[in-house]
């Protein structure tokens, strides 16, 4: 394995060990702290679903997509699995197989199963590239594809009445493209609104990580999750994430608005298979 790649692997709890958890304990088991170092590539390996979440921020040249022995025994990354690219950095590059995609500033990039070298590189270092990155496991190859914000699927949710607006850009996601089970949107809250995600739901055939970013740095989220009838919460800071099990909720109020990164998982594509909760509901 590269010097540059860092990772570590976390196994899937239920909820009934989840409840005996103190604060320390959530944040170990869901909390990604870290998703960004200059010239690095984190990654956190979850046994819900097998879901891979991090991010690759190359300085000084150029970040390759190297196979983690330990977690993966495959001779290449992209062998038996699908990878979801968003800058949320400066301009950038991703070379994929040889083929250069230029990936701006909350531009997306699909990458399926089966390439065999994935580069990542910044326009300036000065003002780098910060490549989040998913993946899951793929039963087919489908075709590599760019996709910009403007081409995203986009829904406008809440109001300003309820500190929820928001606009949501679908997309890694059929809509847009052909994936196996990753799905991937960005979700930007309007000025003066907060709340993500609400009215809660969970979704038993899909797990989800969110990242959040654009949260001033002095500013914070209060990610909720649990089962509706016994939810809890973490505080979050500016370009971390967190994993969020098939059995819990994943909605978060913040200081401030922000944008998050949404990445699903599962048997199921459909992006409204949901299990919804009434406000009134959550305990």
């Amino acid at each position: 394995m590269a010097k540059h790649t860092v990772f570590e692997s976390r196994y899937a709890i239920g909820p009934n060990e989840t409840k005996s958890l103190d604060t320390k304990g959530l944040r170990e088991n869901f909390l990604i702290e870290t998703v960004f170092a200059p010239n690095k590539i984190h990654f956190v390996y979850t046994h819900y679903d097998r879901y891979m979440a991090g991010g690759a921020m190359p300085v000084d040249g150029r970040l390759q997509l190297e196979t983690i022995d330990d977690l993966l025994k495959e001779p290449y990354f992209l062998s038996r699995r699908e990878l979801g690219v968003i800058n949320v950095g400066g301009d950038g590059k991703v070379e994929v197989d040889g083929t250069v995609y230029e990936i701006g500033h909350k531009e997306a990039l699909y990458v399926g199963k089966g390439i065999k070298e994935v580069f990542f590189s910044s326009n300036d270092a000065a003002n780098p590239a910060k490549f989040y990155l998913n993946s899951t496991p793929a039963h087919h190859s489908y075709p590599t594809k760019r996709v910009t914000k403007a081409e995203a699927n986009k829904i406008e949710l809440g109001a300003a009445e309820t500190a929820n607006h928001r606009v949501i850009n679908q997309m890694l996601l059929h809509k847009v493209l052909d994936t196996c089970q990753l799905q991937m949107g960005m979700t930007e809250l309007q000025p003066g609104s907060v709340w993500n995600t609400m009215p809660s739901h969970t979704h038993d055939r899909r797990m989800e990580v969110y990242f959040y970013f654009d949260l001033p740095e002095d500013q914070a989220v209060s990610h909720f999750m649990g089962p509706i009838d016994e939810t809890r919460h973490i505080w979050m800071k500016n370009e971390q994430a967190i994993i969020s099990p098939p059995w819990s909720i994943h909605s978060g109020a913040g200081t401030s608005n922000y944008t998050f990164i949404w990445g699903m998982a599962g048997e199921n594509l459909d992006y409204d298979d949901m299990d919804k909760c009434a406000i009134t509901d959550l305990k």
